[in-house]
């Protein structure tokens, strides 16, 4: 689905005075430009709004977390056509990570970093059926932002959404998304430390740690066998390039616990040497918008 097939619905409708009037986010200028841009296509049925925005309980590294009915007659095509949306219209730096923290509503998450003022902010965008948002209104303490009549769904377009949303969490990652996600995880983790979270932080400073290990088999081991971090020196170790990375690996792991910033962005310094190393077919085009990145992080 191109972009211009995305934008022909008017953004009308949208109820933005419920958000702003529950506590003045910030974040307010950059959830109402990504929700009329969202609400401009024809496929988008509904639109809310949840996590703290929802709740009054914003601070200024609150993300800004979508839920995105679609046309389940749409959803694959919706799906495909977001990235270029959130990159082109939105200004996402990166793709969007397929996030694996997120409940499942029946739907499927992604996040994208988006600059505002200065600063890189994160946004959740939850793409569900149109035949699910009734359920997951009853299951989260969502706003509405936008409703709109979702009729003409099938039995036949409800399996196709449900076929298709199978296929994309099945789906192994390639080392450019286990990329992305290194570089989404390390703003998250940025923000567990400066809330102190850090029962948080521990839960995705594994995940990070996982996240390199995925990215040098997914790299000098893609057909293996082996689940995890099972036989994993078995299968990396047989090259200088598999015994470096297992070394990087090692460095990672060897960590605290419990990161500190600069433990973080030393992680960061690693995988992205290792990708150059590995897999540098994985940086191709993202060039420029890891350099972006890393600009805005060293200005957080």
């Amino acid at each position: 689905m191109p972009i211009a097939m995305l934008a022909k619905a008017p953004a009308a409708g949208l109820r933005l005075a419920e958000v702003a009037e529950a506590n003045r986010p910030t974040q307010l200028p950059l959830l109402a430009r990504i929700a009329e841009m969202l609400a401009t296509s024809e496929s988008v049925t509904h639109l809310l709004v949840r996590g703290s925005l929802a709740s009054g309980t914003a601070d200024r590294l609150s993300d800004v977390d979508f839920v995105v009915g679609v046309h389940d007659r749409d959803l694959p095509a919706f799906t495909t056509a977001l990235d270029d949306l959130m990159t082109i219209a939105g200004g996402a730096l990166l793709p969007g990570w397929r996030d694996a923290i997120v409940a499942d509503l029946g739907g499927v998450g992604f996040v994208y970093l988006v600059q505002h003022e200065g600063k890189l902010h994160q946004i959740d965008v939850y793409l569900a059926p149109a035949s699910r948002i009734s359920t997951i209104k009853g299951q989260t303490a969502a706003m509405v932002l936008l409703e709109r009549p979702s009729a003409g769904i099938t039995t036949t377009h409800i399996g196709q959404a449900r076929h298709h949303l199978a296929d994309l969490q099945g789906r192994p990652r390639t080392c450019t998304e286990l990329l992305i996600e290194h570089l989404v995880l390390a703003v998250l983790l940025h923000k567990r430390i400066q809330r102190g979270q850090r029962f948080v932080a521990y839960a995705e400073w594994h995940r990070l740690h996982t996240a390199t290990k995925d990215l040098i088999k997914a790299a000098l081991a893609p057909t293996s066998r082996f689940w995890g971090w099972y036989r994993l020196r078995e299968e990396v170790a047989l090259t200088p390039i598999g015994r470096t990375c297992l070394a990087d690996l090692d460095a990672a792991i060897s960590s605290p616990a419990v990161p500190e910033a600069a433990d973080v962005d030393a992680a960061l310094n690693r995988v992205l040497e290792l990708t150059r190393r590995a897999c540098p077919h994985a940086l191709d085009g993202l060039a420029d918008a890891v350099a972006a990145y890393r600009t805005y992080m060293e200005m957080a």
